[in-house]
């Protein structure tokens, strides 16, 4: 996993200009890859074991010619559960059944509605740094008991399970902290 520029270390700290940054946690994820281009799993951050929600909606829209097949936009959001706040930012998935998740470089080319999206309505969470790569594919059989399991409520879905490695950064779960516990 590559480290991320410019973020803290430790779960809070200071930036460099001495402004209060968000949290940055490590854990594996569990994503289930719905048929239908959505994605719904946990991330486990460790070592506590915290567990946090994530369900992302692929943002339809025509692809940029510049990216694959493979490559698609999800609007992706982290609940914690235990204060109910949600956060919503931007990302962009590579691989068909084995995800790689991270932030939106750019979205130059996109329909000016999806750029809009990304480099406005999204600004204030866009210090939120996600990076996620799957490790372990499980499908047919073994995703099925995987669901069954751990995310009962998608059984039966015909969806593909990624388990892997999970960074996020730059995300505070307080209250106010940036006003973005909205779910748009």
């Amino acid at each position: 996993m590559e480290a991320n520029e410019g973020t803290t270390t430790g779960a809070r700290g200071m930036g460099s200009n001495g402004e209060r940054k968000g949290e940055e946690m490590e854990g594996i994820a569990s994503i289930a890859l719905l048929p239908s281009g959505s994605i719904s799993g946990h991330f486990i951050r460790l070592p506590d074991s915290t567990c946090y929600g994530l369900h992302g909606t692929e943002i339809t829209c025509e692809r940029e010619c510049s990216r694959g097949e493979d490559y698609r936009l999800i609007k992706l959001s982290i609940m914690d559960y235990s204060s109910k706040i949600e956060r919503v930012v931007v990302v962009e998935c590579k691989g068909h059944d084995a995800a790689r998740l991270q932030n939106v470089d750019h979205v130059h080319g996109w329909e000016e509605d999806v750029v809009w999206m990304v480099e406005d309505k999204h600004r204030k969470n866009q210090s939120i740094r996600i990076n996620f790569e799957c490790e372990s594919l499980k499908a047919d059989d073994a995703a099925e008991k995987h669901i069954r399991k751990y995310m009962p409520n998608l059984y039966g879905l015909d969806a593909v399970v990624n388990i892997g490695k999970m960074s996020i950064s730059g995300i505070s779960f307080n209250e106010g902290d940036d006003g973005s516990n909205d779910k748009d």
